[in-house]
């Protein structure tokens, strides 16, 4: 049985990648990120304990996952851009993954800690200071929606960024809710808006976390990334000039932007060449942006079943 075998581009230095990772102009974003929240912090853990505010104390312990979300995330982006090495051949670029999904375990952690307090507090509801409460929670909206807005163009090609995104709006529209909140408890003295609001704000945490979980925890089991359609790829290379039949596919992310694959086409002529390996390249760059692929060509003369082969669902 004869075999051919191809790295897309032919060498390391030759790869397009169809996703770059977070560049370092994301370095600045993640230090004034880290800046503004942990300033902010401090601000408003001393406003909670002078207000009396379980919303703005549980606020602050949120933005401390905030702050150390985005110190995880930003250690994946930076590690992620280190050349590889003999014994991390790939890099360290599954380490926006790993960031992703500590990121959200993080964020999990917080939210049981939020909703406990909230609880307690609102079986005995704690006279408030309302319209100090919604002041400080006005500064909020402002420290998280420009930081939300600083990740705001890197939040569509990369999930280590789009989970800092969607952490910080989140984090702008709660501190909505506790100006809102603040104002009602001043003009009403309805000091059980307090703790109700705290068990809101971890309804919207959990809601934006449990969708990134999930997605990043496929991605640390190697699941095929959501953007790509596993059957999708295998017509296409199937329909490839000369193959007859594909097997051993196998798709799997490299890191939260970059994709790998590798596949067994049967061309039972034997018409597979240097020509043809770049042809399958470039489909595979060009229509799924798959910039890291390896194909060997197989004269399919002595089947050899893959053990990891998937199985028709």
């Amino acid at each position: 049985m004869g075999h051919g075998h191809a790295h897309h581009g032919h060498d390391h230095a030759g790869h397009a990648h169809g996703h770059a990772h977070a560049p370092a102009s994301f370095d600045r974003a993640f230090a004034i990120g880290i800046g503004l929240n942990m300033l902010y912090l401090v601000g408003e853990v001393v406003a909670g304990f002078w207000t009396g505010s379980v919303a703005l104390l549980a606020d602050a312990g949120h933005n401390f996952s905030d702050v150390v979300g985005l110190a995880i995330a930003w250690g994946g982006a930076v590690l992620a851009r280190r050349p590889a090495t003999k014994r991390f051949t790939y890099g360290f670029k599954s380490s926006t993954i790993l960031a992703a999904l500590t990121n959200s375990l993080v964020l999990m952690v917080a939210l049981g800690a939020v909703v406990l307090e909230a609880v307690q507090r609102l079986a005995a509801p704690e006279p408030l200071m309302g319209l100090e409460v919604a002041a400080v929670a006005t500064v909020g909206i402002a420290v998280n929606g420009f930081t939300a807005w600083l990740f705001a163009r890197g939040r569509h090609g990369d999930v280590n960024i789009r989970g800092a995104f969607l952490h910080l709006a989140g984090d702008a529209a709660v501190s909505a809710g506790v100006v809102v909140a603040g104002l009602v408890i001043w003009r009403t003295g309805a000091n059980w808006l307090d703790p109700l609001t705290s068990l809101v704000i971890a309804g919207i945490i959990f809601w934006q976390t449990v969708g990134l979980l999930r997605e990043t925890g496929e991605m640390a089991l190697q699941a095929v990334p959501r953007d790509l359609d596993y059957d999708k790829v295998r017509m296409n290379l199937r329909v490839l000039p000369g193959v007859a039949r594909v097997h051993d596919l196998h798709i799997w992310p490299m890191s939260t932007t970059e994709s790998v694959l590798t596949a067994h086409l049967v061309m039972p002529d034997g018409t597979g060449d240097d020509a043809f390996l770049r042809a399958a390249e470039a489909m595979l760059r060009e229509r799924f942006g798959i910039g890291h692929a390896t194909l060997q060509l197989e004269r399919g003369e002595e089947p050899d079943p893959c053990q990891l082969e998937p199985r028709e669902r």
